[in-house]
């Protein structure tokens, strides 16, 4: 199979909103997808972006995407904080997200990045297996806040 990552284009975002969408339907949250494609435009390529994103193309289809933006740690720096990673049902375990992962990685270090961080579902046992994988630490420690406006 012949898969290739790139950088998002502005042209990609509806392939990406379409991947939120499979992702919050896994999720068993696809009502919380209010988001619109000219939303994401506005906030990815008008002005300072808001978010980046990669896509993983296979046969020139995208087949999955690490969508991401920097936050600040005051204790470590910054970091790369990885909001999205999908790679669509029927192109898994085919090492299309280890290569994604992988290239996000190189981005993080391009960018100077001290680290990178996520969140993961405690019941998506698949995600859990392969970012243990990859040697990746999971914490149960800390709670989640959030405040919707």
């Amino acid at each position: 199979m012949n898969t290739h990552i790139r950088p998002g284009l502005k042209s990609d975002l509806s392939k990406v909103l379409e991947l939120i969408n499979d992702l919050a339907l896994f999720e068993k949250a696809p009502e919380q997808v209010t988001i619109t494609l000219e939303q994401l435009e506005k906030d990815g390529f008008e002005g300072i972006p808001l978010f980046h994103f990669l896509v993983a193309e296979s046969n020139h289809e995208v087949v999955g995407m690490a969508f991401y933006y920097f936050r600040y740690s005051t204790w470590k720096g910054k970091i790369l904080y990885l909001e999205d990673f999908v790679v669509k049902q029927e192109h898994r375990s085919k090492g299309i997200g280890k290569t994604l992962f992988n290239e996000l990685k190189s981005q993080a270090i391009q960018d100077e990045c001290v680290g990178m961080s996520w969140q993961v579902l405690d019941w998506n046992e698949d995600a859990i297996r392969f970012y243990k994988s990859i040697g990746a630490e999971l914490y149960d420690e800390w709670l989640n806040g959030k405040l919707m406006l």
